[in-house]
């Protein structure tokens, strides 16, 4: 009876924690349960049956990043009956010389204690319209642990920048890129530009950050009491290395406390109240991240700040995009972002939490339409005529 209910402590602090930072978690009042757990177990997979999402494949592929760590990419290629024919005289400048226009190629990067699968709903809209990369960031997904973080070393976000980079070379050799990132996504894209300048300027022609900030991670207060806060992000490291050292008997506890999990998902996660198949897809997800990797990345975000790097990507089309209800990344960190970049378009959703793309994704969808035709005709690749239907297809 005692080792069941130190679990379940282990388990209620290692979720709360590893929520806040990757989406979801700290200080919600616990709702009782009145609902059996075998008939809530039944209603899970009743929704995961009805709603799934994260279910879509393209085709797959591996890389190894500098530690040696094999990052798992997948492409959703165009076929080449739904591309547009190309435009004759429609040529791109480089270095001097004139070559042919090619193809755009989008690549998503996620949030953390997310994967790939979290682009579900972008996945869909675009699929079949135009090129498009997804891929699991270290340790999360399909990816392989960080072989550096299993030798002791903390998670970074240049790390994941450079990861980026070996993505990008091994999925998109050639041709403009425009660069879309989620939440630790987006910094990790700040983290990339800040060290690749001489690739931005050759292939990148547009960039979007989701519910992402470029710093100033340590003073927002999750939407608690600024003492609560400040007693949060004293305790967090410690707890969480200590949480991390017991990965199995966290894990353990996590799902004896499943119901308060999916509780504290849906209350910073989302700023409405969200289709129940897409909070269980959500709580799916999240919870599928181990304490272990939540303990390695989260004194990375305290100490993430790209404000300056974000110079290096002005000048081209972007699109900066959060909700007003975010709790995790505010949408001032939004706000900041699009300050710094004066050709990016700045759209808060209204009512939207931290996971708006799952939340609000015809709005997002259509954004990002607009923005991928922009990047297109800024280099003057070929636009998709699917991407002008989905672009006036969101109640923006």
């Amino acid at each position: 009876m005692g080792e069941n209910v130190k679990w379940e402590r282990a388990g209620l602090v290692g979720a709360a924690i590893g929520v806040v930072a990757a989406g979801a978690a700290a200080g919600v009042a616990i709702e009782r349960v009145t609902v059996g757990r075998g008939m809530r177990r039944r209603a899970q997979l009743a929704l995961d049956a009805g709603g799934p999402y994260g279910t879509l494949r393209g085709e797959p592929g591996t890389v190894a990043a500098e530690d040696g760590t094999e990052l798992y990419y997948e492409v959703e290629d165009v076929p080449p009956a739904v591309q547009d024919p190309p435009r004759r005289g429609w040529l791109r400048r480089r270095a001097g010389q004139e070559s042919a226009a090619r193809p755009l190629t989008v690549v998503f990067s996620h949030g953390y204690c997310l994967n790939q699968d979290s682009w579900h709903f972008q996945r869909a809209a675009l699929r079949d319209t135009v090129r498009a990369v997804y891929w699991d960031q270290r340790s999360h997904g399909r990816s392989e642990r960080g072989r550096d973080q299993r030798a002791g070393e903390p998670g970074s976000i240049d790390q994941l920048g450079r990861d980026l980079k070996a993505v990008l070379d091994a999925a998109v050799p050639e041709g403009p890129v425009v660069l879309v990132g989620h939440s630790m996504g987006g910094m990790t894209v700040m983290a990339f530009a800040d060290q690749f300048p001489e690739y931005v300027a050759e292939r990148v022609a547009g960039v979007a950050f989701l519910s992402t900030s470029a710093g100033k991670l340590a003073a927002v207060t999750l939407g608690l009491p600024a003492a609560g806060a400040r007693a949060f992000r004293a305790v967090a490291p410690g707890l969480l290395r200590i949480l991390g050292s017991q990965a199995e008997l966290v894990e353990r506890g996590r799902r004896a406390t499943a119901d308060l999990f999916a509780g504290i998902i849906k209350r910073y996660s989302f700023g409405s109240e969200p289709d129940p198949a897409v909070g269980r897809f959500a709580e799916r997800l999240i919870e599928s991240t181990p304490i272990d990797v939540v303990a390695e990345f989260y004194p990375a975000f305290t100490e993430h700040e790209k404000g300056e790097a974000l110079a290096v990507l002005t000048g081209r089309p972007g699109l900066v995009l959060a909700g007003d209800k975010d709790l995790l990344t505010p949408s001032g960190h939004s706000t900041d972002i699009a300050e710094k970049l004066p050709d990016a378009e700045l759209i808060i959703v209204e009512g939207a939490g931290h996971l708006v793309i799952m939340e609000r994704p015809e709005l997002v969808n259509a954004a990002l339409a607009v923005l991928i035709e922009q990047a297109a005709d800024a280099v003057s690749a070929p636009v998709p005529e699917g991407l002008r239907e989905l672009a006036t297809a969101g109640d923006a």
